[in-house]
C-alpha cells in the first residue's frame, strides 16, 4: 500500500501544502519564504530518504513565527496522514548526528502522545537572519501533528548553524526507523493498541 498524503493549512498567516511519500526518497522540493527553513526541511527529507514536497507562505515581515511553528504541524500531520494510523510500524527510532563540532541525538516514539523534550540551547544571534529557538516552536507542532513524543539533546556544540541541521538531520534518520514496516498489521505495543485521536 502506497504510504502517500497531502495536507494543507490555510490561515490568515501562513499558507501551506505538503506532500510526503515515505517510501520513494529522491523527489525533494522546498520552497518556503525563509530559506534557512527550506534547507533545513530539504536536510530532513533527503537524510529521512523521503520523498517532500513544501509550498508555504507565511507572514514573516510580521515574525517568522507563525510560518516556523505551522510547517511543524502541518509536517507531523501529513506524516501521521501518510501512515494510515500506528499499526504495522516500528513506532521508534532513535539517531545520533555529527555535525563538524556538533552532536545532535533524537529520539522519536509515535505512540500517541505529544510530548516534546528539548535540550538545545543558542547563543543571542540570529541564524537565516531569525531567532534559532523559534526552532523549539517548529518541533512543538511538529509532535502535536504526529501525535509522537521527541527527545532532542545536544551532546556538543560548536555553533548554531552545526547544531540546527544535525538536529534536522537527525531527526530525519530516526523517523526512517520509526515507519519502517513490520512483518504484521498489528500494534507495536503491550497494551495491544496505541491512542491514534
Amino acid at each position: 500500500m502506497s504510504r502517500q498524503a497531502t495536507v494543507e493549512r490555510n490561515t490568515k498567516e501562513t499558507q501551506i501544502e505538503m506532500t510526503i511519500d515515505l517510501d520513494s526518497p529522491g523527489s525533494v522540493d522546498i520552497d518556503t519564504n525563509l530559506p534557512f527553513l527550506s534547507h533545513m526541511l530539504e536536510a530532513f527529507a533527503v537524510h529521512g530518504r523521503f520523498s517532500l514536497s513544501v509550498k508555504a507562505k507565511g507572514d514573516i515581515e510580521v515574525d517568522p513565527h507563525h510560518l516556523i511553528e505551522d510547517c511543524g504541524i502541518v509536517l507531523g500531520e501529513v506524516i501521521y496522514k501518510a501512515l494510515s494510523g500506528l499499526k504495522g510500524i516500528e513506532r521508534a527510532g532513535s539517531f545520533t548526528f555529527p555535525m563538524d563540532g556538533s552532536l545532535a541525538v533524537c529520539a522519536i516514539d509515535i505512540c500517541g502522545r505529544r510530548n516534546l523534550t528539548w535540550n538545545v540551547k543558542f547563543g543571542n544571534f540570529t541564524v537565516g537572519g531569525f531567532d534559532p529557538n523559534l526552532f523549539r516552536e517548529f518541533f512543538k507542532g511538529f509532535v502535536d501533528g504526529l501525535k509522537a513524543t521527541l527527545h532532542v539533546h545536544i551532546i556538543v556544540q560548536d555553533n548554531d548553524h552545526h547544531v540546527i541541521e544535525a538536529v534536522y538531520k537527525a531527526c530525519g534518520r530516526a523517523l526512517k526507523q520509526c515507519v519502517k514496516q513490520l512483518d504484521n498489521d498489528e500494534y507495536l505495543s503491550t497494551k495491544g493498541m496505541l491512542d491514534e485521536n
